[in-house]
């Protein structure tokens, strides 16, 4: 049965995302943070090595990053509530390195659905943000992601493949996502706030076809301006229109009441 996890188990969840590397680096650990981006597939439970970290886990929403001892480890992902037991719906292995920071994302739809690992960018250089696309819609063709009306800043991304990270003046801009090659005009990404020394990801996610729309959901990868950062609950899994709510500082990513439960493994 799906446990009801109270918001305050959120509290619970340090935030992780606005330690630096040498935070974690002289510990031999990576930062991992698990989202899940899959339109058709139900809400998840995820296990690391034999133990849950991850419950509930609904399509899009994630965590805040955790630590993890740097190495190879084995996913696991559930239907929510089935306690890890019979066959999971992805088994998979992943390497991590000491002092890197990963996004590991459920993808596709459920009947070829899989873990991505993503290397993130932990630091914008003085003055600078940094923002890149990550395609994770399964059936959106490659597409370019231009200034409205404007230039293309990142182009031919395909799904499960993300653009170079770019170096930009902190600025709001109007952007859009068009197939590659194109001037159609198939997902508009109004007022984009680019904030000084923030690190950004984009996903366009969803379906062209399909109940769960394509839209971009941005996430805070990394900040060096950690005296702004806001109190764990703010929005980062909360559900967002086309309309994009750049107001997500820091590593805040664990909305209080999404129902996602980080559980820390016992010590004997």
């Amino acid at each position: 049965m799906l446990k009801k996890v109270m918001a305050s188990a959120v509290a619970m969840v340090m935030m992780f995302g606005i330690i630096g590397t040498q935070a974690f680096a002289d510990h031999h650990e990576a930062m991992v943070r698990v989202i899940h981006a899959s339109p058709d597939a139900p809400a998840v439970d995820v296990y690391v090595d034999g133990e849950a970290v991850v419950e509930g886990a609904e399509y899009k929403q994630a965590t805040d990053y955790m630590a993890l001892p740097a190495g190879d480890h084995e996913i696991e992902v559930f239907p929510a509530g089935e306690n890890g037991e019979g066959e999971p719906v992805i088994s998979q292995s992943v390497t991590l390195e000491e002092g890197m920071k990963y996004s590991a994302a459920a993808v596709g739809k459920l009947d070829g659905i899989s873990i991505w690992a993503l290397g993130d960018d932990m630091e914008a250089s003085e003055g600078k943000a940094k923002v890149r696309v990550v395609h994770a819609s399964p059936d959106a063709p490659n597409v370019d992601v231009a200034v409205k009306d404007g230039d293309v800043l990142f182009s031919d991304v395909a799904f499960k493949s993300t653009s170079d990270y770019a170096e930009v003046d902190p600025m709001t801009v109007d952007l859009e996502v068009r197939p590659a090659g194109s001037e159609d005009v198939v997902l508009e990404i109004p007022g984009v706030e680019l904030k000084e020394g923030y690190v950004y990801s984009v996903y366009a996610i969803g379906l062209v076809e399909g109940e769960q729309t394509l839209e971009a959901w941005p996430m805070v990868d990394a900040t060096n301006m950690p005296s702004d950062m806001p109190k764990t609950g703010m929005g980062g899994t909360a559900q967002q229109s086309n309309t994009v709510a750049w107001a997500l500082l820091g590593g805040a990513i664990l909305a209080a009441g999404t129902g996602i439960y980080l559980r820390k493994k016992q010590t004997t």
